[in-house]
């Protein structure tokens, strides 16, 4: 049988995936994407934020964006559980409206499956309903993956260097110990969907709402199109169990009194399909690259949703993949020092947004007050509430720590040494 050989192959044909894959195949590089699910499918993690703007630019989706039925989303704002409003974070305060001031509100369904389709008519081959069972390796170097397809046939593909995409399952992280939770963000999230439910007029149609709980818990309210809204609660497990209730519905129901905004705004419409949990969210990995494998998105590291930075961060890794490893093909050069700048700049951005959700939980911290206390910080609060997360914000840091305890730097995401590499093939 003739060898299955490609320039890069990925595992994962998500927004990461896809973003990485689009890149490198209008660098003119032969690009195979194995995915385990057939789309479209269900995922959650729907709002995208303004500086997701840059690099669906970069991929030539803005025009699609633009005439799709996605909510329009303006503005972020935040509700005391006795329903007292902030005033909504707009957006165009600070950029062009023509440009990042204006975001979307996605179905991942669609969204997903519109990223997937860009990819394959930018030339990438797309294998779906195909199962990773294993990296190949030759001398301690990634050299493949085994992988299973629908019909239960198994094959090896093979390319100089391989992408783990694989989202929150993190393929790598997990088989090779390198997942790190986060030492204070480990939260539960249950969650729903209403269709009629209220909604704000007008402009502020497609904001999204953190509607705060006891305990510095949060809903999101994050509407959609079709009359659609995404409804969760986010906070510690001992909070959402207590009393001994663990199933996710009973847990919503309860939590719904909780808030008055949030108890008002579904008191119409009607609660649609089930309702899901998913528990102890945030990790990070060790290592963003080992000899011939690189983790890009939420395979690299997966941060709590309060402010929406999932989507950003996995198309903004994508296309840093992209490029990088384009370059490395280039040259022919896949050491590790060669991914260091990657995992750099992806933790520095990372470890910003971790640092602004670290003071949103503390019960010190509140944002009205920073400002009142240095109004100029306001710029830099929705600079990094909006994902212009690679920016010094030592300032910004330097005044919050006045009234909230900051997370230290994780000592992770720098490159593998080909020397001390201990990679298993499974």
């Amino acid at each position: 049988m003739p060898l299955d050989v490609h320039d890069t192959l990925i595992i994962g044909g998500g927004p990461a995936g896809c973003a990485a894959a689009t890149i490198l195949a209008e660098h003119g590089h032969r690009v195979l994407v194995l995915e385990r699910e057939k789309f479209p499918r269900y995922h959650i993690g729907e709002s995208l934020i303004p500086f997701t703007y840059q690099p669906m630019e970069r991929l030539g989706l803005i025009p699609k964006m633009k005439s799709s039925a996605f909510v329009k989303k303006y503005s972020v704002r935040f509700i005391s559980p006795d329903g007292r409003a902030s005033q909504p974070f707009y957006f165009f305060d600070r950029y062009d409206r023509e440009t990042v001031a204006q975001t979307w509100q996605v179905l991942r369904s669609e969204f997903d499956q519109m990223l997937l389709d860009h990819a394959r008519a930018r030339g990438v081959t797309v294998r779906e309903e195909t199962i990773v069972k294993e990296l190949l390796r030759d001398n301690g170097r990634v050299v493949g993956v085994r992988a299973e397809s629908k019909s239960g046939r198994v094959q090896d593909y093979f390319a100089p260097i391989t992408l783990d995409c694989s989202g929150k399952e993190a393929f790598t992280a997990v088989r090779q110990g390198w997942r790190m939770k986060d030492p204070k963000l480990n939260k539960v999230a249950v969650w729903t969907y209403y269709r009629g439910s209220k909604r704000e007029p007008g402009l502020d149609e497609g904001q999204t709402t953190v509607a705060m709980v006891p305990e510095k818990g949060w809903f999101w309210h994050i509407p959609q199109h079709n009359d659609m809204v995404s409804v969760g609660v986010v906070a510690e497990g001992k909070y959402l169990t207590r009393d001994g209730i663990k199933s996710p519905e009973a847990i919503f129901k309860r939590e719904i009194g909780q808030n008055v905004w949030i108890q008002d705004h579904l008191t119409v419409g009607e609660q649609v399909g089930p309702h899901f949990i998913t528990s102890e969210y945030t990790h990070h990995a060790r290592y963003c690259y080992a000899d011939g494998l690189l983790l890009v998105g939420d395979a690299f590291a997966f941060l709590d949703p309060v402010f929406s930075s999932g989507l950003m961060l996995a198309l903004k890794s994508g296309v840093l993949a992209g490029d990088t490893v384009h370059e490395a093909l280039v040259d022919q050069d896949f050491s590790a020092e060669r991914f260091a700048d990657y995992g750099a700049t992806m933790r520095a951005g990372i470890e910003n947004m971790r640092k602004l959700v670290y003071a949103f939980y503390d019960p010190k911290f509140s944002f009205r007050a920073v400002i009142d206390k240095d109004p100029a910080l306001a710029g830099d609060i929705t600079d990094c509430l909006s994902g212009d997360v690679n920016k010094d914000f030592s300032r910004l840091w330097a005044a919050i720590s006045d009234c909230a305890e900051l997370p230290e730097v994780l000592p992770c995401g720098k490159p593998l040494e080909a020397k001390s590499a201990e990679l298993t093939c499974a």
